[in-house]
């Protein structure tokens, strides 16, 4: 295994942790701070949000820039996030710290996952970029617990403190273990008499022509419906477990762990997959996902059949995000700015399936609601991948019709 894809698993497992550690930290956090249940709520809200919105804007600012300067930016960009709200003496610096940290999440996995491809040969694309997101399946795993354990023994500003140490040592990785070859920037020719403004305005226009790709955006809103399916969810295991399975509130931790465990199980096994038959894996997956939530809204009084299902239900969601990044990415022809909008169209997708899965609660629909609500997003995403599999990429055709016509007039003439 290369060792650059290593330094970018430690990058994701750091960001990994930002990300799901504060859910163990919020009682803690919101005394020390003197806010409210649901202002602290807010530090993960804000977050989601910021990603989704900076997977786009960060992207498309550092369009032409070298990858991997702007990966070892990011991270250093990921420690001052994490530095502020270590030392966050009020609620508004701590949230302007995760706001900071949030900004390199899209663009870091987007652009780490084009990084990831050109270390390995084609036909190992999607494991490559499995590695990676590696680092952030464990984090989902580890992160909680870890979050818990290091607040409760030294107080929550001890696991920022860590988690900024952590963020050193992925800079000074990538920075010299991820080949120079690797994270070079991929620009378009320079128009004749073209100046600096001109060609980084020539390159945002490259890397926006590849939404013209109708695979692109079937793509997309396969991963917001897939990816939303399971966190509207997950979103709410905990009060399936403790109201519908009769599992403690003790008890939840381990039973996240068992789903953190299956999320690393369907990374690996999802990015061998797709590299044999990338649009099969990722039909399959899907049904899958969608079977499980189905069976675990039936079965979640049986406490055995939870623990397997909502293993399964981790393993089965994860298992898609290598192969749609990798599809996403090839119909764009490898423009970074596809990559970040995969990891905003994730996070839209969290965002609806939470939403939706508490709507349903609220409407009085009963705490195994989310599961089905789940299953018919996840439906909905597997529709859309079964279009997007047996249609042609119109754009691509348009593409080569508009070359072989180029050819033929310089013929002509």
């Amino acid at each position: 295994m290369p060792a650059g894809l290593v330094a970018l698993a430690l990058g994701g497992f750091g960001i990994g942790l930002t990300e799901f550690v504060i859910a163990g930290l919020l009682p803690q956090v919101g005394r020390s701070l003197a806010v409210s249940e649901a202002a602290a709520g807010w530090l993960i809200s804000g977050y989601a949000l910021t990603v989704a919105v900076g997977a786009i804007v960060v992207t498309a600012a550092t369009a032409g820039l070298p990858r991997k300067a702007v990966l070892t930016g990011l991270v250093a960009l990921f420690v001052v996030g994490n530095l502020l709200s270590a030392v966050a003496p009020n609620y508004p610096l701590m949230m302007l710290g995760r706001v900071v940290a949030a900004l390199c999440h899209g663009t870091f996995f987007g652009i780490g996952s084009l990084v990831a491809r050109r270390m390995a040969a084609p036909e190992r694309a999607s494991r490559a970029v499995a590695v990676m997101f590696a680092g952030l399946t464990v984090a989902n795993v580890l992160g909680v617990p870890f979050g818990a354990l290091v607040g409760e023994r030294w107080g929550w500003r001890a696991t920022f403190w860590a988690i900024t140490g952590i963020g050193v040592v992925a800079a000074v990785a990538i920075a010299v273990l991820v080949p120079g070859w690797a994270g070079a920037a991929d620009r378009p020719p320079p128009s004749e008499g073209s100046g600096p403004a001109t060609g980084r305005a020539d390159e945002l226009r490259s890397q926006l022509r590849a939404f013209r790709s109708t695979q692109v955006w079937l793509t997309l809103a396969a991963t917001a419906l897939g990816y939303g399916g399971m966190f509207g969810a997950f979103s709410y295991l905990a009060y399936t477990f403790t109201r519908v399975t009769g599992f403690s509130s003790t008890d939840v931790a381990w039973l996240l762990v068992v789903y953190g465990s299956g999320l690393v199980v369907g990374n690996i096994v999802g990015g061998r997959a797709a590299d044999r038959n990338r649009d099969l894996t990722l039909i399959a997956s899907l049904a899958g996902l969608a079977v499980t939530l189905t069976g675990f809204g039936l079965l979640a009084a049986d406490p055995a059949a939870s623990v397997v299902l909502v293993f399964l239900t981790g393993l089965f969601g994860f298992a898609s995000v290598p192969g749609m990044i990798t599809r996403v990415t090839d119909h764009a022809r490898g423009v970074p700015l596809a990559a970040g909008a995969n990891v905003s169209a994730s996070n839209i997708g969290n965002a609806l399936g939470a939403w939706l899965g508490g709507f349903a609660i609220s409407a009085g629909l009963g705490y195994r609601a989310p599961l089905y609500v789940g299953a018919a997003i996840v439906l909905s995403g597997l529709a859309v991948m079964i279009v997007a599999a047996c249609r042609p990429d119109r754009s691509e055709t348009d593409d080569t019709t508009d070359l072989r016509l180029g050819q033929d007039r310089a013929s002509a003439g």
